[in-house]
């Protein structure tokens, strides 16, 4: 089953899990752009979360982390069940596919600035460098989308779109905080020979972001050959 297949079929298994929380969200008067606000408003929650782990938290203290991921995956799902109540309330609008892209986009820079405010606080520049690269890259997927789609073309393949953006610094950040709580948040992992720690607890967490760092850009770039691919295609058969 190729990916674009297999992501269709998730997000029908998904539909059918939230669509009684759709009419119940319509019924009670939810319109599709007060539910992506709320979305933004979560991620804001995120971002707090980070900076709050900045200031009031030490070094091995990730539950902040933890509690940050879990928050996260919520305020995901409401990129979901904007799009559904929109559809199940017959209530689409152009305006409103705009909104939705623009706090999405909202959403994602105010978490990476929690982020990146978090690692700074604690002293993980080389990782806050990966996390603003990861930031680059996750806006250029975006944007480079967008301005095709503006010029006539479709450009919506590679990996590392929002859904698997949200869900690897949810499940990541999540992952940190139950690690840390049974090994410790300052475990380090030595190796004979050399002279520096290979691991360490906030690692559960920095390096998919280091992941994403490369693959969005890599999404990224080949975004851009494919656009330039269906746009020279466009220009031959005028």
């Amino acid at each position: 089953m190729q990916k674009q297949e297999l992501r269709i079929v998730l997000q029908q298994v998904i539909y059918k899990v939230i669509n009684p929380v759709v009419r119940f969200l319509v019924r009670i008067g939810f319109t599709p752009n007060a539910v992506t606000t709320v979305g933004l408003a979560l991620n804001m929650g995120v971002a707090v979360i980070f900076v709050m782990g900045a200031e009031e938290g030490n070094r091995g203290d990730l539950s902040y982390v933890g509690w940050a991921g879990a928050l996260t995956l919520f305020a995901g799902l409401f990129d979901m069940l904007d799009g559904q109540v929109a559809r199940l309330g017959n209530m689409s609008s152009s305006f409103g596919a705009l909104y939705d892209s623009v706090l999405d986009r909202y959403s994602e820079l105010v978490m990476f600035l929690g982020i990146c405010y978090y690692l700074i606080g604690h002293h993980y520049f080389l990782s806050s460098l990966f996390a603003f690269v990861a930031l680059i890259g996750s806006m250029m997927v975006s944007y480079i989308r967008a301005r095709a789609e503006g010029l006539g073309v479709e450009c919506k393949g590679g990996l590392m779109q929002r859904p698997e953006r949200v869900v690897l610094v949810g499940v990541s950040a999540i992952a940190c905080g139950i690690t840390s709580y049974y090994i410790g948040g300052n475990y380090k992992l030595f190796v004979p020979g050399i002279p520096f720690h290979v691991f360490e607890t906030i690692s559960v967490f920095t390096i998919p972001i280091t992941v994403m760092a490369v693959l969005t850009n890599i999404t990224a770039i080949n975004r851009l050959r494919d656009a330039k691919r269906a746009l020279d295609k466009k220009e031959f058969n005028k």
